[in-house]
């Protein structure tokens, strides 16, 4: 397979095709069908991994694959698996699914232990992918939280970019298992008339991320719009610029953003703090209301990018990350539909009223806002890169 030179380790590959499943009571039944379809292999990536009921579904499908002579793989991260009961982990192991976790938590090695794979990843036979923010957790699942169920997006894709997911799948598991995937697993055939799409890759080692670049650089080329969806906004210096830049020029710029409602308050504090430079430029800001929104989403024109990256600087220092590319105009116009409905659930904030917010508000995130310059100056401490991923 070829990959391409220069700044980017993949390149662009006509004949996909893509679907938008759009919260968690759309992706898990699909996810779930894949794994029961599967015949050779099934290659799970995941950063969150909790018990529950959606873990005891999909895993249920893992052992059932598995018992069909399926060869199964369940890539963890060691830190973001910490709620896996040890009996869901025996279960898998019982039943021939191979497990390993990504860069187990180790004494005496605290600046390693903030290294975390990120990536959101099923690939089933080559021939079925699915990417994008979820983590196998029952906060996605409207059955159990049937009033606070997080707000997410997941991308089915089928076609050649799939060789591309499996090689990058393929490097991180010969890294952390036991059992070398060699050679990797065969790649998708074009899927005729089908868009055209590229995998992007932030390795986790600060200023290394093409998923950056892309934002950066599409940003910048888009005439219409530009519309960002991200569950944590603590944005590089450069992402604000472009953004405040294409807002000046007169594109149509939107962030969406989670309100109130989400698993890190503190986060939300330091995002807020940029709101008010933004906001003079012109960008357009909106709140969600009805629950989290987890969505990680960047739509230029008629590119998205879709995967597991935030715009959060924390994601550039030290996460593994992946995300799809795609240029498709059927697709990108479903990603607008939906973002416009997430714009009618959502509340805009207006300089005019931002201007008057009230002293503790202010005062919050000037607080959140010194702990993240203080974060950020611990961890570009002593940083050296690591080859945990070759990508």
């Amino acid at each position: 397979m070829k990959t391409s030179r220069g700044k980017y380790r993949f390149p662009w590959r006509s004949g996909n095709r893509f679907r938008l499943l759009v919260d968690g009571h759309r992706f898990f039944p699909a996810m779930e069908n894949s794994i029961a379809a599967a015949r050779r292999y099934v290659l799970l990536e995941m950063y969150l991994c909790e018990s529950g009921a959606v873990v005891e579904n999909l895993f249920r499908q893992l052992r059932e694959a598995a018992a069909r002579g399926v060869r199964v793989c369940v890539l963890l991260d060691a830190y973001g698996a910490l709620g896996l009961r040890r009996s869901d982990r025996r279960r898998l192991i019982d039943a021939g699914v191979e497990l390993a976790f990504y860069n187990p938590i180790r004494f005496f090695r605290w600046r390693s232990n903030l290294l975390r794979d990120h990536r959101k990843l099923l690939l089933v036979d080559g021939d079925v992918a699915f990417t994008g923010g979820a983590g196998l957790t029952d906060a996605f699942d409207r059955r159990t939280k049937p009033s606070a169920w997080w707000h997410e997006v997941m991308l089915e894709i089928r076609g050649p970019c799939l060789a591309d997911w499996q090689v990058l799948f393929a490097r991180l598991w010969n890294r952390w298992a036991k059992n070398a995937l060699s050679p990797a697993p065969g790649g998708a055939s074009s899927q005729g008339s089908g868009g055209r799409g590229r995998v992007t890759v932030q390795k986790g080692i600060k200023g290394r991320s093409e998923i950056m670049r892309s934002y950066v650089r599409q940003t910048r080329r888009a005439r219409h719009r530009v519309w960002l969806a991200t569950a944590y906004f603590v944005p590089s210096w450069k992402l604000r610029q472009v953004l405040r830049r294409s807002a000046r020029n007169g594109r149509d710029v939107r962030l969406l953003l989670p309100g109130a409602l989400s698993d890190h308050p503190a986060v939300w504090y330091m995002g807020r703090r940029y709101y008010h430079r933004l906001l003079k430029a012109g960008v357009r800001i909106f709140e969600y209301q009805p629950r989290f929104s987890h969505c990680k989403m960047l739509l230029c024109d008629e590119w998205l990018s879709l995967g597991s990256s935030n715009a959060d600087a924390w994601n550039y220092r030290w996460n593994l990350e992946a995300n799809q590319e795609l240029q498709d105009a059927k697709l990108c116009a479903e990603a607008a539909a939906l973002m416009e409905e997430d714009f009618a659930d959502s509340v805009e904030i207006r300089l005019e009223d931002w201007m008057v917010r009230s002293w503790r508000v202010r005062l919050r995130e000037w607080f959140w806002g010194k702990v993240q310059a203080l974060l950020g100056w611990f961890s570009d401490r002593g940083r050296r890169p690591r080859n945990d991923d070759p990508f």
